[in-house]
Order: structure tokens, then C-alpha cells, then sequence
């Protein structure tokens, strides 16, 4: 899989009093790009809820802060599959401003049962695409 790629502007809300962009924000950059991914492969988590019962869930996030955002950057959030089991991916992902690195994540997706919140496989038609 490529890296995926999605753009985000700062809005003044992203930003906390001195005008850089709150550290927990990152992370909702992060999930959109996530959510973009899936949504380039043709996958609506709503969707996927009702035909599927399938929800996925961040397990785990290390973040890396490495410089800040400001309001009104461009930014670019990328998003690669770095790993796939049974039942969770792994990606790596940073969100850059030009060819500057501003912040590095590794995340875990737990693929849930929407009806239960258990463990689930990830449907075989996500990981197919996801694979290609």
C-alpha cells in the first residue's frame, strides 16, 4: 500500500493560547486521514457498521512532537499500513508542512464487533484492497 496523503488547514480553534496547535488536536488530524484512507478505498465506517457490524477503535497511539503547527499551515497527514493481523493494523503516520516532519505516530486499529465491542477479523474485502 502507498502512502496516503490528506490535506488539513489550521483553523484558529486548532490552536490553544499560544498559537500553536494543541498537542491532543494532532491527533484528530491523524483519525481524519485514517478515515480518508478507507473512504478512497470505497469503505463508509457507517457502512461498514451496518453490513458488516464491524467498528474499529484506536487501541494504541506513540506520538512523537517534533516541531509545532500554527494557525493557518497547510498541512499534508499522511497514512501507511505498516502492519495487518487477524484483528488490528498498524499504521505509521506524520503530519508534515512542506517537507518538514512535525509529527510521527505509530498506530494500533482494533477491528471490533459493533454489537459486542469484541475482537472481529477485518473483513476480507478491506483486506484486499488494503493489500493491493
Amino acid at each position: 500500500m502507498n502512502k496516503f496523503l490528506w490535506p488539513v488547514r489550521v483553523y484558529y480553534e486548532d490552536t490553544d493560547a499560544g498559537g500553536v496547535v494543541f498537542y491532543a488536536n494532532y491527533l484528530k488530524f491523524l483519525e481524519r486521514a485514517r478515515t480518508e484512507l478507507l473512504r478512497s478505498y470505497g469503505f463508509e465506517q457507517d457502512e461498514l457498521r451496518a453490513e458488516e457490524n464491524v467498528i474499529f477503535a484506536v487501541r494504541s497511539v506513540h506520538v512523537d512532537y517534533l516541531k509545532p503547527a500554527r494557525f493557518n499551515d497547510s498541512l499534508n497527514v499522511s497514512a501507511e499500513l505498516s502492519q495487518s493481523k487477524k484483528t488490528s493494523f498498524y499504521f505509521t503516520q506524520e503530519v508534515m508542512r512542506g517537507d518538514e516532519v512535525l509529527c510521527r505516530a505509530e498506530v494500533r486499529i482494533a477491528c471490533l464487533a459493533a454489537d459486542s465491542m469484541r475482537p472481529k477479523a477485518i473483513p476480507a474485502i478491506i483486506m484486499e484492497k488494503l493489500d493491493e
